[in-house]
């Protein structure tokens, strides 16, 4: 494992600008395509607009947020903690098999392949760029 890390480390910078891109391309998502999202909520939240568009500000806050040496530990725990809270969405979506109309639909198998292995690997990348 250690040999592993040593060599993902000359990759670092790169990563770090890879996950810096996708949390704030994903939450400029939310505002351009905001209909991608909404089915995705369950039923139980109410104002799925507002949701969307505070999950989006989020991520592009913090995102942003992972610019700042100063502030990069904080932002990497606060994309753990909002991963873990997308974790209703995710299981939403694994108990509608997978699929909304106008929206993402995907095989069953790929919606627990996200929520078990996808996610869990977001929070490792996230905490390793957390300094």
């Amino acid at each position: 494992m250690l040999v592993l890390l040593q060599k993902l480390e000359k990759y670092k910078r790169l990563s770090f600008y890879v996950m810096f891109s996708a949390y704030l391309l994903a939450g400029i998502n939310h505002f351009r395509d905001p209909n991608f999202y909404i089915p995705l909520l369950p039923d139980y939240f109410t104002y799925p607009y507002f949701i969307n568009a505070l999950a989006g500000s989020i991520e592009i806050l913090l995102a942003l947020s992972l610019l700042s040496k100063s502030l990069r530990e904080i932002a990497a725990y606060g994309i753990i903690a909002m991963l873990i809270a997308f974790v209703p969405s995710h299981i939403h979506f694994i108990t509608s098999e997978g699929c909304f109309d106008g929206s993402l639909c995907v095989p069953e198998w790929v919606a627990w392949v996200r929520l078990i292995v996808i996610h869990p690997l977001l929070m490792i990348w996230a905490f390793w760029h957390r300094n």
